[in-house]
């Protein structure tokens, strides 16, 4: 009798934690940024438009990005990112002047935000998320981003959980120096990543280079 109820209880926290990275499936959207060209603006490619090069149109997702806010494609695969091990594929997002990255969502966000990121070493990071349009309204949730351990080659995933409703996050950071991948809205840990609370049913349960690598010149 004590096995069976122990058999019933793990299949019930397995089901949980099933049901619970389902939903959150459903409810978020990542931005791979693939699709996009080399240092291409972003702009309303993710929102049902295009880039600032014209690729495109994108999926509608109703988000948009400010003009500073790049594309970047790795060097490997023909751009001129300085960076590897990208979790999706070849693209990131990054900025080459400007105070940072700004994406607008516009029909609003909940649950929470989350991302990867690589930066040169020595250089920080940080990540706001707001209740209005273009880093308007209430600081819903801020994260600070500590310099990755090796130069433009490890992306670390983060993220954050917030109450209330979002229509924007600011990336910031040294122009230049960090770049943005698997940009995930409407979930506080990036996909893939189990969430702290999954992990605990689980367990009760069962150099000084830019990141665009320039032409010499001469």
């Amino acid at each position: 009798m004590r096995s069976s109820f122990r058999t019933a209880l793990l299949g019930a926290a397995a089901f949980a934690v099933l049901a619970l990275l389902a939903q959150q499936a459903r409810a978020s959207v990542t931005l791979t940024f693939e699709g996009l060209q080399d240092q291409e603006p972003i702009n309303n490619y993710y929102n049902g438009g295009t880039g600032g090069l014209g690729s495109g149109p994108g999926p509608n997702y109703g988000i948009s990005f400010s003009n500073d806010s790049l594309a970047l494609i790795s060097n490997a695969a023909g751009g001129s990112g300085n960076f590897s091990n990208a979790p999706s594929g070849n693209t990131v997002a990054f900025f080459l002047n400007g105070a940072g990255d700004t994406m607008n969502v516009a029909a609003g966000f909940t649950t929470g935000f989350s991302f990867y990121y690589a930066d040169q070493v020595g250089f920080t990071g940080s990540v706001s998320v707001y209740s209005g349009l273009s880093g308007t309204g209430t600081l819903l949730a801020s994260l600070t981003l500590p310099s990755t351990p090796n130069p433009y080659t490890v992306f670390v995933p983060t993220g954050v959980a917030f109450a209330g409703t979002a229509q924007s996050v600011i990336f910031s950071g040294a122009a230049d120096f960090i770049a943005f991948d698997d940009v995930t809205i409407g979930a506080a840990r990036p996909p893939g990543v189990p969430e702290p609370v999954s992990i605990a049913l689980l367990g009760t349960g069962l150099l000084g280079l830019g990141l665009v690598r320039r032409k010499r010149v001469g």
